[in-house]
């Protein structure tokens, strides 16, 4: 005759559950699931106890997920294994959960858990050539009103991988920035500091903004853009909301942070009386280091003008690298147009001479070009044009013999041609003084 005894869970045998815990901890058996989850499901979905008077010797405790019932935690004290308390805790949970309409209970157990009795016990069939992948989302559910507030968002994982070319620059910031960040255990044991606060510098379109999104998709952090003209509008001041939002980001567990030209809010100082973002510089300088003290963070400032920024801002202790981003090489040009020309046709385009013919051109320029060209080669194709570049007669062609058709290397020097550059030779002259007078990698 069994003297134990099964029945609900209650918010008192929270002792009982991290005691069982604990003993299969002890035996070297690595639970599945975190305590934290076994708990959260103690209290919210489905949990029975075996006691033995007023001591909890079992507990198992399930999860309904529409059609589908896990058993999240199931321990016996190893006293009373032996006694079919296991077999009994799975009938007691499996009857809790019925009327969900479960169409099937499923058990994911520890490689070094041996005692499956009771799970055979209740006609559960052991699955083999399973493997279990687990993921953590790097941004909790408590996070995402906080993130949501700030207008901030959980970028593509591939985002990274997705920028073309510019190999020299994806690596330094991969290196400076992504490693210790990434592996922050690692980094500090070998002395590093992670970086807390950066500033990209170079010419109008040459990916500063892709770059610092590219590098939060790297990390799996949030990002987080401050807009100063929207802040602009608040009741208190550009400075006050520009102080507060700082607050509200402090409130996160990570985040990368981006200012776009920064120049507007953190411009040389001078003039008398005080021009009134002189205020609002004096803040920012002051928000800098306070940021800096928190873990898990990244500020990247962009500027297209690094010569406009005032002195104070950019000495170090408040940024770590200051890291030019240019036009790019030949061989970065070569892999967007790579990327930016369609797969069917890429290998009948004469790629080099489109890489020849683009020197100079930033990759905002060259993904102009490249979405012009398939623009006219798709208007050419299907309405046809004479001559003289207007309709020809006939009308349009059958959208089946369209898409037999792509842009050419004609195609491609033509949208060339007419695209208007971003960055003139004596901006880029400008840009290369930066790199010697104010670049720190």
């Amino acid at each position: 005759m069994t003297n134990w005894r099964i029945r609900d869970f209650h918010s008192a045998d929270l002792d009982g559950i991290l005691h069982l815990w604990e003993t299969l901890k002890s035996h070297n058996v690595e639970p599945v699931y975190a305590l934290s989850e076994v708990l959260a499901s103690c209290e919210k979905d489905h949990a029975v106890v075996a006691v033995q008077g007023e001591q909890v010797v079992g507990a198992a405790v399930g999860r309904a997920a529409h059609d589908q019932g896990w058993i999240v935690f199931l321990a016996t004290l190893p006293e009373y294994r032996g006694r079919g308390i296991g077999t009994s805790l799975l009938a007691a949970v499996e009857n809790r959960m019925a009327p969900h309409g479960l169409n099937k209970l499923s058990a994911l157990m520890p490689e070094s858990e041996t005692r499956v009795e009771a799970f055979l016990g209740r006609g559960f069939a052991l699955k083999k050539n399973l493997r279990y992948f687990e993921r953590t989302i790097p941004v909790q559910r408590q996070e995402l009103g906080a993130l949501g507030q700030l207008g901030g968002r959980v970028l593509a994982r591939d985002l990274w991988e997705n920028v073309a070319g510019m190999r020299k620059e994806k690596e330094l910031l991969e290196r400076r920035l992504v490693l210790p960040l990434a592996e922050a255990d690692l980094a500090d044991e070998f002395g590093v500091v992670p970086p807390r606060a950066v500033v990209l510098f170079g010419p109008p379109g040459t990916g500063k903004t892709t770059f610092a999104k590219a590098i939060a998709s790297r990390l799996e952090w949030p990002f987080v853009e401050v807009f100063p003209s929207r802040l602009a509008a608040d009741p208190q001041g550009l400075a006050g909301a520009l102080r507060e939002t700082f607050l509200e980001i402090a409130e996160l567990e990570h985040a990368v942070v981006f200012i776009d030209e920064v120049e507007e809010i953190a411009s040389q100082r001078s003039g008398e009386p005080p021009s009134p973002l002189q205020g609002v510089t004096n803040e920012l300088l002051k928000i800098i280091p306070a940021f800096r003290e928190q873990p898990g963070r990244l500020l990247v400032c962009a500027t297209n003008f690094i010569r406009a920024l005032d002195s104070a801002f950019l000495r170090h202790g408040r940024f770590d690298y200051v890291i030019p981003i240019g036009l790019p090489d030949r061989q970065a040009r070569e892999a967007m147009w790579q990327r930016f020309i369609p797969a069917p046709v890429v290998d009948d385009v004469d790629v080099e001479l489109l890489v020849d013919k683009t020197e100079g051109f930033s990759p905002a320029d060259i993904e102009y070009a490249a979405r012009s060209a398939s623009q006219r080669a798709l208007e050419n194709v299907v309405y046809g044009r004479d001559s003289d570049g207007g309709l020809a007669s006939g009308g349009a062609l059958s959208v089946r013999e369209a898409v037999r058709k792509g842009p050419s290397t004609q195609d491609y020097l033509d949208a060339i041609g007419d695209t208007r550059t971003t960055v003139s030779a004596e901006v880029h002259q400008d840009f290369l003084e930066d790199i010697d007078a104010l670049g720190r990698v």
